[in-house]
């Protein structure tokens, strides 16, 4: 199945969206969809075009930055 990138981008920093939201880790909206979008488009560029991985990397890249600043 082949998916545009754009599409790709898009959907994965949703799916990580709807879990951090669910879960209660969204506390700037502003903030969470730059960095998601962001995390997921630099990994597409570096060759990543697996959703799944796209997806989870963000997530854990947005727990770990969160979890720093509330250190």
């Amino acid at each position: 199945m082949s998916e545009n990138l754009s599409h790709l981008i898009e959907h994965s920093a949703q799916i990580a969206w709807d879990y951090l939201e669910c879960t209660g880790q969204i506390s700037d909206a502003a903030f969470a969809s730059r960095f998601l979008s962001t995390t997921v488009e630099e990994m597409v560029r570096k060759g990543e075009r697996r959703r799944l991985m796209l997806t989870n990397r963000a997530i854990t890249a947005f727990e770990h930055r969160s979890n720093k600043e509330a250190a």
